[in-house]
């Protein structure tokens, strides 16, 4: 399989808190409101929390493997550590899901791909950013 994804990842294994937390309300003025459109958070799972695993990270996201495939567009909390990094607290937005383990065949044997789902980041501490960069840039 090629690679397309945009950044390079970091093969992880680092047990997690997963958390949905939505997105504050806006106030916007009449004349703003009339024309103004966002993307809105799913809001169907607001407040659940949950254990899962982060399997692999880069410096804009991370897959996330769980029983439990938060809806698109789901906004969360996550909350795990790296042992070359640390504590990291990011929040980032569902962007796809993988609601069963799949297989896919290659060359060198079946590929075991797990049940969870993609979250780009929207927020994470610019020094855990650059820490994940320095790591995924290692040979």
């Amino acid at each position: 399989m090629s690679e397309l994804r945009r950044a390079a990842r970091l093969v992880v294994n680092a047990p997690a808190i997963v958390e949905s937390i939505g997105q504050s309300p806006m106030q916007l003025h009449p004349n703003l409101a009339a024309v103004f459109r966002r993307v809105e958070a799913d809001a169907t799972t607001l407040g659940h929390k949950f254990p899962a695993v982060v399997r692999d990270l880069s410096t804009n996201g991370a897959f996330i493997s769980s029983d439990t495939v938060l809806p698109l567009l789901s906004r969360v909390a996550v909350r795990f550590e790296v042992k070359a990094i640390g504590a990291v607290d990011a929040v980032g937005w569902v962007l796809w899901q993988r609601a069963a383990d799949c297989e896919l065949p290659t060359a060198t044997g079946p590929l075991q791909l797990p049940r969870g789902f993609g979250v780009l980041f929207e927020s994470i501490p610019l020094d855990i950013r650059a820490a994940i960069a320095n790591l995924v840039a290692r040979p």
